[in-house]
This record gives structure tokens, C-alpha cells and sequence, in this order.
């Protein structure tokens, strides 16, 4: 099972006189869902970022399976390691849902039948089935486009996920079943959810919670 570790991390916007992270030290393993808590302006997205290859830490460490991102092609870390789940779903709005998930899978090279009969089993999997599967995301809700998000994050094969406020913009009945789907993919298929929120739902229903504050981050349960 895939492990995200950071050690002795810190992070300073250039020009900045202050680090925006401090001293982090965690890790994350398959099998669990991890939720990171913390007011806004803490780090918390900062924190994902990092781990999401997108930024470098100023100073400390982050491997995945022990091995330094800086041993690492971060376009190829990207693109097979982890993915991301992001509040606003993030969709190729001119792509229907189920090209949504085979176009990644075609850009790593698989056939188009292929990647399109598992496209279809992935949403069929996540509660997208029938004509919705090939609606374009203005034609579904929010918990839809939501659930396709996720369903393009498996059809990376990256055994990471990370997620930005993944229930920010849905109501709550939504909301329960992104919590549940998650859930299942961390305890079930062995991934490693990492969830940046401020839903305490979320929070209460991970495995494990860190909380961020003023940049340094504890374990909470």
C-alpha cells in the first residue's frame, strides 16, 4: 500500500519572512482516511499542494514509499502517483462524464474500447450509470460531478488521493456520500485518502485527524 511521508518539513513563500508551514512531521498510509483540519490561512492547502508535487518544501523531507520526491520525474509523480479531488470537481466541461475518465487513461496509452468499458465500470461503481454517464457536467449535479471527479482520480491507477474540500459546494445528503465513497476506497481497495476540510463530519468519521495552526500540525486522533 502506497505511504506519504514528511519529516522536518518547512515551507516560506519567496520573499516572505515567515514560514507558512513549520516543522511538519506525518504520514499517511493506504488503508486509511486521513482528514487535515485547521482554520483558513493555517496551511492546510499549502500542506496538500506540497504533497500534490505541485510546490517544494524549503527545507525537510517528503518520500512516497521512501523515496525523496526529489529522486522523483514530479510530471510522472503527477501523473501516476497521486491525484487530486478538487471543491469546484475541476471536469473537461466539453467532455462527457465517462470521456472525462478515459481520456487519462488513453493519454497513458490504453486502447479507447478499453479505457472506455472501464470508465464505464468505475461510474457505474460510483452511482453513475445509464444516459448520466454520458451527460456533460453541466447536465448532472453537484454530487454527480463530484463522483465523476473522484472516478477520474481512479482512473489515473494513482494509489494517493488527495482532496481539497471535496464537499465544500454540496448539500449534506451529498455530502454523506463522498464521505461514504471515500470510505470505501481508503478500507476497501486499500487507498490513501488525504482530505483537506473544514466538514467535521468528515473529520469524525476519519480514521486519523491532524489539525493545522499557525503552521505547525498535530495529531488529533
Amino acid at each position: 500500500m502506497a505511504k506519504l511521508e514528511m519529516k522536518n518539513l518547512y515551507y516560506r513563500y519567496k520573499g516572505a519572512n515567515k514560514d507558512v508551514l513549520k516543522d511538519v512531521n506525518c504520514r499517511f498510509e493506504g488503508g486509511q482516511l486521513n482528514a487535515i483540519v485547521g482554520p483558513s490561512g493555517s496551511g492546510k492547502t499549502t500542506l496538500l499542494s506540497i504533497m500534490a508535487g505541485l510546490d517544494k518544501p524549503t527545507q525537510g523531507t517528503i518520500t512516497i514509499n521512501n523515496i525523496d520526491l526529489n529522486d522523483l520525474d514530479l510530471d510522472e509523480y503527477r501523473r501516476d502517483s497521486v491525484s487530486m479531488v478538487f471543491q469546484a470537481f475541476q471536469l473537461f466541461p466539453l467532455l462527457t462524464a465517462l470521456e472525462n475518465l478515459s481520456f487519462p487513461m488513453e493519454y497513458k496509452g490504453m486502447d479507447k474500447n478499453q479505457a472506455r468499458e472501464r470508465s464505464k465500470k468505475i461510474l457505474e461503481s460510483l452511482g453513475i450509470d445509464g444516459d448520466k454517464q454520458f451527460r456533460y457536467p453541466s447536465n448532472l449535479s453537484g454530487g454527480e460531478q463530484q463522483r465523476v471527479a473522484i472516478g477520474r482520480t481512479l482512473a489515473t491507477g494513482a494509489k494517493v488521493i488527495l482532496a481539497d474540500e471535496p464537499t465544500g459546494n454540496l448539500n449534506d445528503e451529498n455530502s454523506y456520500k463522498i464521505i461514504d465513497i471515500f470510505k470505501r476506497l481508503a478500507h476497501e481497495q486499500g487507498f490513501c485518502v488525504i482530505i483537506v476540510t473544514h466538514d467535521m463530519e468528515i473529520a469524525e468519521q476519519s480514521d486519523n485527524v491532524w489539525r493545522i495552526k499557525d503552521g505547525t500540525i498535530e495529531k488529533i486522533k
